[in-house]
């Protein structure tokens, strides 16, 4: 064991410059601190959020303390619109790529509010490292996900109906989630309407207790999407609906390259990104990724799965299917 410990150190230490290789390793070893604790509150209150009403050129920002009278007071909210709530992961930003997508997929849909949540002043790199960074994010995922869930549940309390609520998490994000809809249960007796994991984060939450995941209760209907399992996203099959895309390990487009343990990084960041572009392409094309009922990718790519049950995967899934299916995205890459 020590002898093992110490090659992963020399491992981490060899590879200081790559982005995600040594972070990815020690991220599954014993070297990280998974504080789940929930026995005291920290301060969120920093955290910003970004509304956007693109039917009326409008948007604004808030801190989250400020948010629910914010919008109710000084803006007539159309409770008939449908309210798309976006957490994005670790080391986000409301200017990054991830941010960038999910705006510009929702600003031409009709009927439709956006709110983006930035929570970078407790989940980015801020001078020590990425292992202590992403073990001060997760010990921060419980009060920003309670303090998410409380936004809603005041947002619910000025007229805001929950069957209009589509809450959306990316990775450490969408771990955050499986907390505000607790939370936002709690404070009203409902339950948001949706709630969509894409990939989300593994470390420190594939192995941990089902209270500290996004899971099947915490909203009307939950579902996954696996694209980097057992990397940057999580194993854990816990909601009403987890759906694999192309296996959920690797996605067709990311290669590991010609060196092993950064190659293989890349590939993972990759895979993990690029659940939100599958899941983001199906707002404006609904049929495009079909999923099938299986028990395993094996049987799936075999075709022994072609008569199962089958949904649509992304956007416009019906919210009627349960269990773990299967998509192959081959037939539907653009450039």
């Amino acid at each position: 064991m020590c002898v093992f410990r110490f090659i992963i150190v020399a491992v981490i230490l060899m590879s200081v410059n790559c982005d995600w290789g040594p972070f990815q390793a020690v991220l599954y070893s014993d070297y990280i601190n998974c504080n789940h604790n929930k026995t005291f509150e920290l301060d969120v209150s920093e955290t910003d959020v970004y509304f956007y009403d693109f039917k009326n050129n409008f948007n604004a920002s808030f801190k989250i303390d400020k948010v629910s009278d914010g919008l109710t007071n000084f803006y007539n909210l159309d409770v008939t619109r449908k309210l798309i709530f976006f957490v994005p992961g670790y080391k986000s930003h409301i200017y990054k790529n991830t941010e960038e997508t999910i705006r510009q997929t929702f600003k031409d849909v009709p009927n439709t509010y956006l709110i983006i949540i930035d929570h970078s002043a407790y989940t980015s790199v801020q001078g020590s490292g990425r292992k202590d960074t992403y073990e001060r994010s997760v010990m921060y995922a419980y009060s920003l996900g309670k303090a998410l869930g409380k936004l809603l549940a005041d947002i619910h309390g000025k007229g805001y109906p929950s069957s209009k609520i589509h809450c959306i998490g990316h990775s450490l994000g969408a771990q955050m989630l499986g907390y505000a809809g607790t939370t936002y249960i709690n404070k009203t007796s409902e339950k948001i309407w949706r709630i969509t994991g894409i990939d989300p984060a593994g470390p420190c939450f594939s192995n941990s207790f089902i209270e500290d995941q996004i899971r099947s209760g915490v909203a009307e209907y939950v579902e996954v999407y696996h694209c980097n399992a057992g990397g940057l996203g999580t194993t854990a099959v816990l909601a009403d609906i987890d759906i694999f895309l192309n296996k959920g390990r690797k996605q067709p487009d990311c290669h590991e390259g010609y060196i092993p343990a950064y190659g293989e990084s890349q590939a993972a960041k990759c895979s993990h990104k690029a659940c939100v572009k599958y899941w983001a392409e199906t707002v404006h094309h609904p049929g495009w990724y079909l999923a099938w009922a299986c028990n395993s990718y094996k049987d799936f790519s075999k075709g022994k799965c072609a008569a199962n049950e089958v949904t649509i995967a992304g956007y416009s899934n019906p919210g009627n299917a349960t269990g773990v299916f299967y998509v192959s995205t081959d037939a539907y890459e653009t450039n």
